[in-house]
């Protein structure tokens, strides 16, 4: 979904364009759809796209959020299939850490949040890094997965990729406590 509301409710806007280079990288199709990114309204496109689709269920990465999840499930119910949300309320340390143990290449593409600067963006987590985001919950009351919208990120490389997308330049634009990269140079390259 490529909403055309940089403040969309349910969709991320920043690191988008990465699920190009992503969906080659595993090996799967990319369907692009615009939304406009207004409230309720900005569902409409989705549920129009999955119907001409032939699946059985939608799996979305919500841990958390109510008005997300609600809203998938809504979707899934016009649609006649199954909503899954395979990280609702499972520990965000936990499936943080277990995401790096087991290869994932997570890297953070926005911020929005007091406690953070320009140096979290384009960084790939690590053991070092949960951990600093950690101690960044504690001092600032952060959500460390970012549900609350304190940080977005684009997957470079995991399990299920049959090559590594990475990014080797991009632009930062900052303003006060939040920020953003703007990739300029992004590759698929063997794993």
């Amino acid at each position: 979904m490529y909403s055309e509301n940089k403040e969309s409710y349910m969709f991320q806007v920043h690191g988008v364009e990465i699920t190009e280079y992503q969906s080659k990288a595993i090996g799967i199709p990319q369907i692009r759809v615009k939304t406009s990114g207004l409230e309720e309204e900005e569902l409409y496109p989705l549920i129009d796209t999955l119907m001409k689709l032939d699946i059985d269920g939608l799996v979305v990465g919500a841990q958390r959020s109510e008005y997300q999840r609600r809203r998938f499930d809504f979707v899934c119910e016009e649609v006649g299939i199954r909503s899954f949300s395979p990280l609702w309320h499972k520990t965000p340390t936990k499936i943080l850490r277990e995401m790096i143990e087991q290869g994932f290449e997570i890297m953070i593409v926005a911020i929005a949040a007091y406690g953070f600067d320009s140096s979290w963006l384009g960084r790939v987590l690590d053991n070092n890094s949960l951990q600093k985001l950690c101690e960044l919950r504690d001092r600032y009351g952060i959500n460390i997965d970012g549900e609350g919208g304190e940080f977005e990120t684009a997957v470079l490389y995991g399990p299920t990729y049959k090559k590594r997308v990475v990014i080797s330049d991009y632009d930062v634009v900052w303003r006060m406590h939040s920020g953003y990269i703007i990739p300029k140079k992004v590759d698929i390259v063997d794993a």
